[in-house]
């Protein structure tokens, strides 16, 4: 029993490995991303007065993992829009968001229990792509471990860690967003994804890509949903970098909050250095004063 659940768990990977992405999963991709970018600040007046700009930023939330991993690769950054059909796909899915009459698109889209399957959805793209983008970095450099991470990277964090230059062509400049200096969690997943995707594929990590694919697939599907269900900004990693992180770095990874109560905490707990200063204070107050006496007697 315990083989023929194995070799079913097996065949079900290996099927849910080939199934197309396209148009499917792609337009919830699409939709997902897009909703994104009309949750930014000013998004909404840029369509109507720069529709241009609002398409080009439109076009990067959709596409941009695969812009930043051609120039990892140093291939032409425009090789992915000679894809016609996803262009328009991505094309038409934005002017629906943004112009459609009495937004019943995107009213329809944002209905919880529908977005919450285009999250999902969403989530098989994203590990599909990692894992491609770890193939396709591999076929160019075969023990090139740090440059197939890195690759698999960008293609599962897709614009985030290009935010700062989507900002831009918004007209918003905001550096201290940095995706980098504050890893969200589909950011920080896809790099774990990429490590793991990695060691299989250097033969390291002792299970097929089409089981990786799925186990890790369901993970991230079950954590946003979850995340999204609730209105939850928390990680899951959080727990396990509590505990990691302090003993190999001596604070916890992206914990500028932390950083800022432990701060606050440690001036309003810690009377020492308050008072200490007050007698420093008073002392040279006292030593100005008794040479305003002594010159008032030498007077």
């Amino acid at each position: 029993m315990e083989l023929l659940s194995a070799l079913s768990l097996g065949e079900l990977a290996l099927s849910f490995s080939r199934v197309p992405l396209f148009p499917v999963f792609d337009l919830s991709y699409f939709i997902v991303s897009i909703l994104y970018l009309k949750y930014e600040p000013g998004a909404v007046e840029l369509s109507r007065r720069h529709p241009m700009a609002s398409w080009l930023c439109a076009m990067l939330h959709c596409f941009g993992s695969y812009i930043l991993a051609d120039l990892l690769l140093g291939e032409p950054p425009v090789d992915y829009f000679s894809n016609n059909s996803s262009i328009l796909l991505a094309s038409a899915v934005w002017y629906l968001i943004f112009f459609c009459p009495l937004d019943l698109f995107y009213k329809c889209v944002c209905f919880l229990p529908v977005k919450l399957i285009f999250v999902a959805m969403k989530e098989v793209v994203r590990v599909r792509k990692i894992a491609v983008g770890i193939h396709h970095a591999h076929h160019h450099y075969h023990h090139g471990w740090f440059v197939m991470i890195a690759t698999g990277w960008v293609k599962g964090s897709g614009v985030a860690l290009m935010s700062n230059f989507e900002q831009l062509l918004r007209g918003v400049w905001k550096p201290e967003t940095n995706e980098i200096l504050h890893m969200s969690f589909p950011t920080k997943a896809s790099l774990y994804g990429a490590i793991l995707f990695t060691l299989q594929q250097t033969r390291w990590l002792p299970v097929s890509k089409a089981s990786l694919i799925f186990i890790f697939t369901m993970f991230m599907v079950s954590c946003k949903v979850f995340l999204m269900a609730t209105h939850s900004h928390s990680s899951p990693f959080d727990v396990l970098e509590g505990y990691i992180c302090p003993v190999l770095f001596g604070s916890a990874w992206g914990s500028d909050h932390h950083h800022d109560n432990h701060g606050g905490s440690q001036g309003g707990s810690g009377p020492g250095p308050s008072h200490s200063a007050l007698p420093t204070k008073s002392k040279e107050e006292l030593s100005e004063g008794s040479r305003k006496k002594k010159t008032k007697k030498a007077d």
